[in-house]
């Protein structure tokens, strides 16, 4: 054990005081293991050295980015070389830059409720959850959830959760790209490569319903809301020009009518 040099080891209190920290905390992370003193005094006392307190301010770091002692204890790397303090400083700085991320997306998602909030009629935890959930899932259309009644939102929510609700937003956006591209290149609606995508956004209407479409006039209703997104509203039309026809096409070439609940006569 390093034996004590002039102002090179501090006392428990000392330490603390310099750090900011009670000597209570600093008790207990010896008696855990996390941060043992390196020195001892001729008289027995435990005295911390400055690098035991570059290790405390990780630790502190560390614990104010909301890290368990546990955690810290097993991300605590060795601090012997110029390099490896170099590296040990890197990984807190890229652990601090991860946590700033963490924390502009939680004010981004808090900032993004309270406008919802203040745009519904009334006080709806329900749809707060739904929002917070479809936040979470980065989904951008999570404005939309105000729009639909209870009734709806009752279906949505047993149909979509963390695990399938990105699958599915991902394939609906992907649909939407491929319907915007055809029609920039001047592709038919009722072309083969125009009725392959109606039958795949058909497919995953059936997924999404169940096959029970009682809910399909509210999912058409999505581009007519007033107040929403104007730039959605503008790419919303612009898909429907084109899905709107190709669908048509399918679905009578299918023989279905989608809103007398089955297969034409």
């Amino acid at each position: 054990m390093e034996q004590p040099q002039a102002q090179e080891f501090f006392t428990v209190g000392q330490a603390a005081k310099k750090m900011g920290v009670s000597v209570r905390t600093l008790q207990y992370y010896h008696k855990i293991g996390l941060l043992s003193p390196s020195g001892v005094s001729e008289g027995g006392r435990r005295l911390y050295s400055y690098r035991d307190l570059v290790q405390l301010h990780q630790i502190l770091s560390l614990k104010h980015l909301g890290f368990s002692l546990q955690d810290i204890k097993n991300r605590l790397p060795a601090l012997d070389t110029p390099e490896q303090v170099a590296q040990a400083l890197e990984q807190q700085a890229q652990t601090t830059r991860n946590k700033i991320q963490e924390l502009t997306t939680a004010l981004q998602d808090l900032e993004a409720l309270r406008q919802e909030v203040l745009q519904m009629q009334s006080v709806d935890f329900k749809k707060y959850a739904d929002i917070i959930v479809n936040l979470q899932m980065h989904n951008d259309y999570y404005w939309l959830i105000k729009h639909f009644d209870s009734q709806t939102m009752d279906y949505i929510r047993s149909r979509v959760d963390p695990d399938s609700g990105p699958a599915m937003i991902q394939t609906f956006l992907h649909l939407q790209e491929q319907a915007l591209q055809l029609q920039q290149t001047g592709v038919a609606p009722d072309s083969p490569q125009g009725q392959e995508l109606a039958a795949s956004f058909w497919q995953m209407i059936q997924d999404f319903t169940g096959g029970n479409l009682e809910l399909l006039p509210k999912l058409i209703e999505l581009g007519d809301f007033s107040g929403a997104d104007p730039a959605w509203q503008a790419k919303q039309a612009r898909v429907n020009d084109f899905l709107g026809p190709a669908l048509e096409v399918y679905l009578r070439r299918q023989g279905v009518n989608p809103f007398s609940g089955g297969v034409e006569k």
